[in-house]
């Protein structure tokens, strides 16, 4: 039997996840299924993938073929290297010792660039968001100073006009006394 590690569509139109399986090559996408080795979320931010090592591992050494996407979720979880370290093993040139070491010293490096990625991009939001928020205090301290301008020649207005108002009385009064 011709084994598979792909992916099953679930989840709803333009939302979809996608569960990791074994599964006879033969068998539709959705079909039936051997083993469920984990999931695959595309729709966060990282992407976000569950995998049981173990058995990606055991179903990979015993000859199930990955599918292209797969193939890289597996590539980056570190299975595939895995593989490649024990194949090593197997052939003697190093021991199973050096292989765990090798693929730890990869993880842990792997691990501090994405986190090293994560940090920049929460700090490249900061900062997005800090700018935002200048250009928008910006825009409302000049609208706060036209709308200031604009109620002073008002007021300034008003206040000439009343001005006026109070001297028209008294000019119409100084004749009428005289």
């Amino acid at each position: 039997m011709a084994t598979k590690i792909r992916l099953q569509r679930h989840g709803r139109k333009h939302y979809a996840f996608y569960p990791i399986v074994i599964a006879d090559s033969r068998a539709p996408r959705d079909g039936r299924f051997i083993e469920r080795i984990g999931s695959y979320n595309p729709n966060t931010n990282p992407a976000t993938i569950t995998l049981n090592f173990e058995r990606a591992l055991y179903w990979l050494t015993v000859g199930a073929e990955p599918t292209d996407t797969v193939r890289t979720i597996l590539s980056n979880e570190g299975v595939l290297l895995m593989k490649h370290l024990l194949g090593g093993v197997k052939k003697g040139a190093f021991d199973e010792a050096e292989a765990q070491r090798r693929f730890d010293d990869w993880k842990a490096k792997k691990t501090a660039r994405t986190a090293a990625v994560k940090s920049a991009m929460a700090d490249s939001r900061l900062a997005a968001d800090r700018e935002r928020l200048e250009a928008e205090q910006a825009r409302n301290k000049a609208k706060a100073e036209a709308v200031a301008k604009k109620k002073a020649e008002l007021a300034a207005a008003k206040a000439e006009a009343e001005a006026e108002a109070a001297a028209e009385p008294a000019e119409t009064e100084a004749p009428a006394a005289e």
